[in-house]
């Protein structure tokens, strides 16, 4: 069931399905929550409660106009209004992408909301923050993304000719230029950018990141175009507890789309 649930300032668009201890799962850029389709059904199965909103300005969540709307805060603490509306003390904290930020910064600044954590892709902020010229070049597209009106008619052009050589063929190309054709949504995507990957804020955020104190499952594909290993597989540097590092060989950046068994299997396993 998909229920709408008010954050810090916005309404979220949040499924809740199952019974038992509640996985909170984060999308990031740019999904929604049917990113997790393959692992809902698992987890529901294995008795776990599924809670997996539409990050702010993604899916049907609301799309705040102001850039600092999109600050990595603000989404954390969108997740705590959402576990206190459906009251949940606890929940094990699956990110991935810009989800796997939010999921890092709920487990660093609220670790008596966290039971256990999963990050996808992105490693500990301290971990990204020297980063190596290969991890600067395929980051590339997040210089772009700081340029309003000019990054949105880009990605647009000739049929979304630029975002779909972005994307590769991987994930859900056709569902997210449908969802960016509706008025406002690809600059609410792009802003999550904006608020948090400009160079300035970076530094300033990135070198003030605590470590976290709950049990992590580190996991990156070495498949993907926009990441690379060293900051997921040394996070557990960051992490003040147990700490368990899984590479998936093949998959794309879109871990839960191209290897969803392997995936399940780890998340079964650690949050058992």
């Amino acid at each position: 069931m998909v229920r709408r649930i008010d954050g810090d300032g916005v309404t979220l668009a949040v499924l809740d399905e199952g019974a038992g201890p509640a996985v909170l799962l984060l999308h990031g850029f740019p999904d929604s929550h049917r990113l997790w389709r393959h692992q809902i059904p698992a987890l529901v199965a294995a008795g776990k409660r599924v809670i997996a909103p539409d990050l702010r300005g993604f899916g049907e969540s609301e799309r705040p106009q102001e850039v600092a709307g999109y600050a990595l805060r603000r989404s954390a603490a969108d997740m705590l209004a959402v576990l206190d509306a459906l009251e949940v003390d606890r929940a094990q904290v699956v990110g991935h992408d810009w989800g796997a930020a939010v999921a890092w910064g709920l487990a660093a600044f609220a670790p008596d909301r966290v039971e256990r954590l999963v990050v996808l892709s992105v490693g500990h902020p301290r971990a990204l923050s020297e980063p190596t010229i290969e991890q600067r070049e395929k980051s590339w597209y997040m210089l772009l993304f700081q340029f309003p009106d000019v990054a949105e008619a880009l990605l647009q052009r000739d049929d979304w000719r630029l975002l779909r050589q972005w994307l590769r063929d991987n994930g859900d190309v056709e569902d997210y230029i449908a969802a960016f054709s509706r008025p406002g949504a690809l600059t609410a995507g792009l802003n999550w950018y904006r608020a948090n990957a400009a160079p300035a804020a970076q530094v300033r955020e990135r070198s003030a990141f605590p470590d976290v104190k709950v049990p992590t499952l580190g996991i990156w594909s070495s498949g993907d175009d926009y990441l690379t290993e060293a900051p997921m597989a040394r996070s557990g540097e960051h992490v003040d507890a147990e700490w368990r590092y899984e590479r998936i060989e093949g998959a794309s950046h879109w871990i839960q789309v191209d290897a969803p068994d392997r995936l399940n299997d780890l998340l079964l396993g650690f949050l058992a």
